[in-house]
């Protein structure tokens, strides 16, 4: 039985991923400090109030000391105080990471899992990074840390984090290897979406500028997702998806031959000139469905939307099965799935972490590719 404990924990994507991965397991504790995201990960894990916390600053490791196999979290990154320029433990006073190094001081995990955003390296100039790693040097932990992105281990998101990888004892350790990305943004979106999530025209107007565009803040029908972001539903940079209206039969529109001649402006109409897409409709004729007139009869143009990702999809582009139960509100969601970590990712680490510090019989723990992230899975 995997013992796991988790501060800064979100949605739990450390323990969805244990559970995709079907190693039996256990909660020791989990910390956040966002009540919206309690809902979430009550609804979603086996867990009771006794051994969730809303502060990590009131955390008493000592009674979980030698019952816990892996601690995960990644704090906010926050500048340290370099006064005393000792650069380790005592220099992380005071920050919400001198938190995570204290608990593992006190509870002494056999491994420990600190995620965070790639540009903690350098962040403060590099200070905060120099702190950290002394930190860990100082607890004694041999850990391993490298930058690893979302898209090379079966998620189609370029989403690139920090991991550091720590054991108490010395172990031979490698990061998981790339593996070949199957899948595109456009398999993950839902069959069936509400009209809530397309775009208005000021929105489409905003989205589709070339500025944006151009710079990478919006992207439409890409394959691979931009970074998945807490905000997603406020800020309109991002994701959006260009997709005609399904409620309406291919059998209604024009071919390209009828259309030709319908919009000819050469063709003997009732108006001056052949238009589609009038605010006001033309008179309907007896025999408008028999044959096309133009200028007389009503065409509509096969336009299409714009839409954003739905909460659904941000989950899945974050590794998360369909299985997962979405208790809150939209907006909270969306903040959710932009704050948590990539599940297909700490499948793969713990692929290579599990080993060392269980002494269960070793299993065969599959890295997550096509097999594992295919939709079929998402109904499961």
């Amino acid at each position: 039985m995997l013992r796991i404990a988790t501060v800064f924990s979100g949605i739990g994507a450390i323990e969805h991923a244990i559970e995709r991965l079907h190693i039996p397991n256990e909660i020791v504790f989990a910390c956040d400090n966002d009540p919206f995201v309690k809902q979430s990960f009550f609804a979603n894990h086996a867990i009771t109030e006794d051994r969730w916390f809303d502060n990590v600053q009131n955390i008493d490791g000592g009674p979980f000391k030698g019952k816990v196999d892996i601690l995960v979290g990644g704090s906010p990154c926050q500048s340290f105080s370099l006064v005393g320029k000792r650069r380790g433990f005592k220099d992380a006073r005071g920050t919400l990471f001198y938190d995570f190094a204290r608990l593992i001081t006190e509870i002494q995990p056999k491994a420990f899992i600190f995620e965070n955003v790639k540009g903690l390296l350098s962040h403060d100039s590099g200070k905060t990074w120099e702190v950290i790693q002394a930190t860990f040097e100082e607890l004694g932990y041999n850990f391993h840390w490298k930058i690893l992105n979302a898209r090379n281990f079966g998620i189609p998101q370029n989403r690139e984090r920090l991991f550091v990888i720590g054991f108490k004892k010395k172990v031979k350790f490698s990061f998981p290897e790339p593996i070949p990305l199957e899948l595109t943004m456009q398999n993950l979106l839902e069959d069936y979406v509400e009209e809530k999530y397309y775009l208005g025209e000021k929105g489409i107007s905003f989205v589709t500028s070339q500025k944006n565009l151009d710079k990478r803040y919006t992207q439409i029908n890409g394959d691979i997702a931009l970074c998945q972001k807490a905000n997603q539903q406020f800020n309109w940079h991002g994701d959006f998806i260009l997709n005609p209206p399904k409620d309406i039969s291919e059998k209604y529109y024009l071919s390209e031959k009828v259309a030709k001649y319908v919009l000819s402006s050469g063709t003997k109409n009732f108006y001056s000139e052949p238009k589609t897409d009038l605010i006001v409709a033309r008179p309907l004729l007896a025999s408008m469905h028999k044959m096309h007139r133009a200028g007389v009869d009503n065409y509509v143009t096969k336009g299409a939307k714009i839409r954003k990702l739905t909460p659904r999809e941000c989950l899945r582009l974050m590794g998360f099965s369909d299985s997962f139960k979405i208790v809150v509100s939209d907006t909270q969601m969306y903040r959710q799935a932009g704050n948590s970590i990539v599940v297909n990712v700490l499948m793969a680490i713990m692929g290579q972490v599990y080993p060392l510090i269980t002494t269960m019989p070793r299993v065969k723990i599959k890295i997550p590719n096509r097999s594992i992230i295919r939709l079929q899975e998402y109904a499961k």
